[in-house]
């Protein structure tokens, strides 16, 4: 069982819920949730109180078209066969980041972003982005201070910045006010998966100019 210290905020979770988040967003936290009891208990609260509140709300009157307008947008959708993930017991991944990447650690098609760090951009909606991060052992990323939201999973080792320590399963919750520097631990290399609705903002030159070529 993992000691997961770090968990999702109430209104992440209320988000989550009531299905107001980022597709991005969503993934990490289906991912964390998968992870930690503490959390999927609280979840589980949340969705008690928002089935509730759907009994207790008044009925709203629709249109006399709506069936059928909503049928035409089903049959008008593009056809999209969603691949079928390899779930594979004992993964690195959850089975949420499973379906997205259609496998585990093996299926990734990393992509190098400096200093040893690699990463793979995840495809969802264009409110919020979401990508897996590796970070060799010992290695920092660079400094960097945030526009908006970040949230960062660790699925694999730990990385320490000015807050604290996250290990796997822990998941850090970013703002504009926080300006830090995480780096990999010695002994094994982390593996992140990080969701951000705005982009980062790095306070050295060169990674300002790869920003710009790795979407970060």
């Amino acid at each position: 069982m993992k000691q997961i210290k770090h968990h999702l905020t109430e209104p992440l979770l209320m988000g989550y819920a009531a299905g107001t988040l980022p597709e991005a967003f969503n993934l990490v936290v289906a991912t964390h949730i998968s992870m930690c009891d503490t959390c999927r208990a609280a979840l589980a609260e949340y969705d008690a109180v928002g089935g509730e509140v759907m009994i207790d709300a008044e009925p709203v009157e629709l249109a006399e078209d709506a069936l059928a307008a909503t049928m035409a947008l089903i049959d008008n959708a593009p056809a999209f066969d969603m691949p079928r993930a390899k779930v594979l017991r004992g993964g690195v991944f959850p089975a949420p980041l499973q379906d997205y990447v259609n496998g585990d650690l093996d299926n990734v098609k990393w992509r190098r972003v400096g200093g040893g760090v690699r990463q793979m951009v995840l495809e969802t909606s264009d409110q919020a982005s979401v990508r897996l991060l590796y970070i060799p052992a010992g290695t920092a990323v660079p400094d960097h201070g945030h526009r908006g939201t970040e949230l960062t999973l660790v699925l694999q080792g730990a990385f320490v910045d000015e807050t604290d320590r996250f290990a796997a399963g822990d998941v850090e919750v970013a703002n504009e006010d926080l300006n830090h520097t995480p780096v990999a631990e010695e002994g094994m290399d982390c593996i992140c998966l990080a969701a951000t609705d705005a982009p980062l903002s790095f306070n050295g030159l060169v990674p300002r100019i790869a920003q710009r070529f790795m979407g970060i």
